[in-house]
């Protein structure tokens, strides 16, 4: 005890040199730390999320970006698909599709247009309100109700798609009708609405004023017999509510409308297999396995941690050079102490555990900081992945 008392008393009094080699010491253990960490973490949370959807049909292209799009909802704007292509899924009575469409943001956030299995399928549970039923609802993930502060009953409002287009489709007002709890997935981070209503976002799907009953005169272009034209004077509603919902059509063919992806549940290991050999005979949709396009993502990951693998052992082999090259100028310059020291009575074993005390306190500081950095990074590891992943 007297040996590690006379050692940090000697480190308190030259604190300039303890802290340098602190400092060093604990970035060099902290790195590599740091990294792996990082890693496996982000390793179990693609992993986990991936093992849970078993197949996804999207575009032909990038199988990487559709799988981490389907999954993280990014906020670029993928390929899509059509309905058709997704329901002929349910036609073949192989599998049960679970429609995605992510193509917009409120406020940011990613609104994800899709059907009620999915809160089914991904175990979402309500904290208060209800499920978005009606056209123009949105239930928020836990996430996006506490940091953009809204509540049942509230409004959020999509954002524009382009801010130059004057002819793009306007804005539209949400109405906030249930919040879920927290899960610690991307699903915090989401709005959700009916796939019906990322149509209307999108413009497929519009309400206007009645041409037919009370129309001011000078929004009419020309009127038929059983037809009313207007021009494009005609205001479209940017909110839907109990009474013009009745207003709200689409137009075009349905089977033609966009969805950005769809989660597909099969019958059996069997009805899987089908699946995949029919759709991926086609030129323009996939069917992906996504823990197996994780695994091929985790490959390239891992592949380049084992360069920063061999960066960091560099890094320590310079740092133990360092470490003793200080030991023996130290060793140099505090000669004369030691030798009063010996001529006190402190023997030459007492002097070597002095020595050995002072880089033991040093060694401890820096593994305790190294220690205490990575908690935090483990602790702000979900916000870090979230931000890297939009």
């Amino acid at each position: 005890m007297r040996t590690l008392l006379l050692a940090w008393r000697y480190l308190t009094y030259h604190r300039g040199l303890a802290f340098i080699l602190v400092i060093c010491l604990t970035i060099s253990m902290f790195l590599p730390l740091c990294v792996n960490l990082m890693v496996d973490y982000y390793e179990r949370d693609l992993v986990e999320r991936s093992q849970t959807t078993p197949l996804i049909i999207g575009a032909r292209g990038n199988r990487y970006d559709l799988v981490l799009k389907s999954l993280y909802f990014t906020a670029e704007q993928p390929e899509t698909i059509t309905w058709s292509e997704v329901e002929m899924v349910r036609a073949s009575g192989r599998g049960t599709p679970i429609p995605l469409h992510v193509r917009y943001s409120a406020q940011g956030q990613p609104v994800v247009g899709t059907s009620m299995e999915y809160f089914e399928f991904r175990g979402l549970r309500l904290k208060n309100g209800s499920l978005p039923m009606i056209l123009g609802d949105t239930t928020l993930g836990a996430r996006v109700a506490q940091n953009l502060g809204l509540k049942v009953g509230d409004t959020l409002l999509t954002d524009q798609a382009s801010l130059y287009d004057i002819a793009s489709v306007y804005p539209l007002k949400l109405k906030v009708v249930g919040v879920f709890d927290e899960t610690h997935t991307p699903d915090d981070d989401a709005t959700f609405v009916d796939y019906k209503t990322a149509w209307t976002i999108e413009g497929l799907g519009h309400g206007h004023t009645n041409l037919t009953t009370g129309a001011d005169r000078s929004v009419i272009l020309k009127k038929e017999e059983k037809n009313v034209v207007g021009n494009a004077a005609v205001l479209e509603y940017t909110e839907i509510t109990r009474d013009n919902i009745g207003d709200f059509h689409f137009h075009g063919d349905w089977k033609d409308f966009p969805l950005t992806a769809a989660i597909v549940l099969p019958e059996s290991v069997k009805s899987a297999t089908l699946l995949k050999s029919q759709i991926n005979a086609s030129k323009t949709i996939q069917m992906l396995v996504p823990l197996e396009v994780i695994r091929e993502l985790l490959g390239v990951v891992f592949r380049v941690k084992r360069f920063f693998d061999a960066n960091f052992l560099l890094v320590a082999i310079a740092t133990a050079l360092f470490m003793a090259l200080v030991v023996m100028l130290s060793l140099r310059i505090r000669q004369r102490e030691m030798e009063t020291m010996f001529r006190i009575g402190c023997s030459r074993l007492t002097i070597f555990w002095l020595q050995v005390s002072e880089l033991a306190i040093i060694l401890i500081i820096s593994a305790g900081l190294a220690g205490i950095l990575s908690s935090a990074v483990i602790f702000f590891a979900p916000d870090f992945l979230r931000m890297i992943s939009r």
